[in-house]
Parts: C-alpha cells; sequence; structure tokens
C-alpha cells in the first residue's frame, strides 16, 4: 500500500490520508484568514473510513494558526475510552463530530465554527437566511435550523439530536449557537462555511438598515439555489487558490 512519509515526525500515512490532512490543516488556517476562529474552540473534522466512524480532528485546546497536518488526531467514533486518554479531544468536539460522523456517512468533512455574521443570525428570533441575494438564495430549502440549543454540546444525547437535525442538509443554523457546514471533500465544506458567512453578513446588513427586505418569492428562490449546482467546480477552484496563498505566506501547515 502506497505511503507518504512526514518529514517532521517521520509518521507514515496511506496517500490518500496525508492528502486530507493536509486539506484540513489548510482549513484551519484559512479560518484564521477570514476571521471565522475563536480563541482555541471550535472543530473541523474529515472521515478517513468508508462508514465514516473513523475521522480526523483538531487536537484540544490548539489554536488554529498553529494547526499542521501531522498534528490531527485519529479518532474511532465507536470507541469512547478516547475521552479518557492523554490527548483526549475537546468534549464538544468529540459529541457533535463524533456523533455526526457516526450517523451520517455522506458527511465526509465537518466544519463546525462561530464566525462573528453567522452567529450573530444565530442569535435572532428568527435566524433563517431570507433569500434576498444569489448568496442567500443559495441556501433557500438547503439548510437547517435548529432551534434547541440546551448548553455547550458536551452529553452524547445533544450530539445524536444533532446529527438528526443536519438530516439531508449541508448546512445548519444552530440557534444561540454557531454553524456548521458538511460536504464530500474539505473544499466543498469550506465553501459552504464561506458562502454561509457571506449569506450572513448580507443579512445582518440588510436588517441593520430597518428598511423593508425584498425577498424572493419561492418560484425564484428555488430557481436562483438550484443554479448553484453547475457552479460546484468552484469550490475546489477556490480552495486551490487559496492553498496557494498559504504556501507563500506559510507553508508549515503541510508539515
Amino acid at each position: 500500500m502506497s505511503t507518504v512519509t512526514s518529514y517532521l515526525t517521520g509518521s507514515e500515512y496511506e496517500a490518500g490520508e496525508w492528502d486530507l490532512r493536509v486539506d484540513l490543516a489548510a482549513a484551519f488556517r484559512l479560518a484564521v484568514h477570514f476571521h471565522w476562529h475563536e480563541s482555541v474552540a471550535n472543530h473541523f473534522s474529515a472521515a478517513v473510513s468508508d462508514d465514516g466512524k473513523t475521522f480526523l480532528l483538531n487536537p484540544r485546546w490548539r489554536h488554529f494558526s498553529a494547526v499542521r497536518a501531522s498534528d490531527l488526531l485519529r479518532l474511532d467514533a465507536d470507541d469512547p475510552a478516547v475521552m479518557s486518554s492523554d490527548d483526549a479531544p475537546d468534549p464538544s468536539a468529540w459529541c457533535i463530530h463524533g456523533a455526526v460522523h457516526a450517523a451520517v456517512p455522506r458527511a465526509r468533512v465537518l466544519i463546525h465554527c462561530h464566525p462573528p455574521y453567522a452567529t450573530a443570525l444565530c442569535g435572532l428570533k428568527d435566524p433563517a437566511l431570507k433569500p434576498i441575494d444569489q448568496n442567500t438564495a443559495r441556501f433557500f430549502n438547503r439548510t437547517a435550523i435548529d432551534l434547541s440549543f440546551a448548553g455547550i454540546a458536551d452529553e452524547e444525547e445533544e450530539g445524536r439530536r444533532i446529527a438528526e437535525a443536519l438530516g439531508e442538509n449541508d448546512a445548519m443554523i444552530m440557534g444561540n449557537h454557531g454553524v456548521l457546514t458538511v460536504g464530500e471533500t474539505v473544499a466543498g465544506a469550506f465553501e459552504t462555511m464561506y458562502y454561509l458567512e457571506r449569506a450572513a453578513k448580507t443579512m445582518v446588513l440588510a436588517y441593520s438598515t430597518g428598511q423593508p427586505l425584498a425577498v424572493m418569492d419561492d418560484a425564484l428562490a428555488e430557481k436562483t439555489a438550484a443554479g448553484w449546482d453547475s457552479y460546484t467546480g468552484a469550490a475546489d477552484a477556490h480552495f486551490a487558490h487559496l492553498k496557494e496563498v498559504l504556501e507563500r505566506s506559510d507553508p508549515t501547515y503541510r508539515e
């Protein structure tokens, strides 16, 4: 079986896993670039097994700007003993990511964070994205809204509830909490988060004017949302460009 060796640690990984580690590490660094990070909190993960239950996750309390490919934990969602180990992940990360990867195999990559505009939207009584432009319409009838916040997610039952609430959607607005996106690839999940935060910013700015919103009717909103389907390749192109920017500024994410 082909392997790739990290020159920093000497550890060997299957080629596919190493590439995934590099992309996930890049996503953490890029989250800092877009100001999505929050102290040493929040978590990104990526499945490495076919059933999704074995997944990569950032170490507990490691700042996003310092995450490297070789730092990522390799966890088994069916092994709760991991929480008693010396390098146990953050309890809320295990609760959310372990549950989603175990219950939703299609969610190969999961990004959960509290970016400012999306989180502001989560604090509204009605946090739904209204289709008032192309970006907000992208999420029309394609976003789960969870209004059952029960405090910091660190209990097994809460993780299962969040996984169920996600349903078949690739984005979730978590009332009083933050947002979550999933995808088949790191690039895909990252692009969804990118546009989710852009859409939330548009909503917050539009609300701030105090003027009535020009909300599309359902037919136009659906047509606009469906139109995004032909641009799926843009996620890969965008993420590849952002990684090129990282290569010039700080390529240590690849270590």
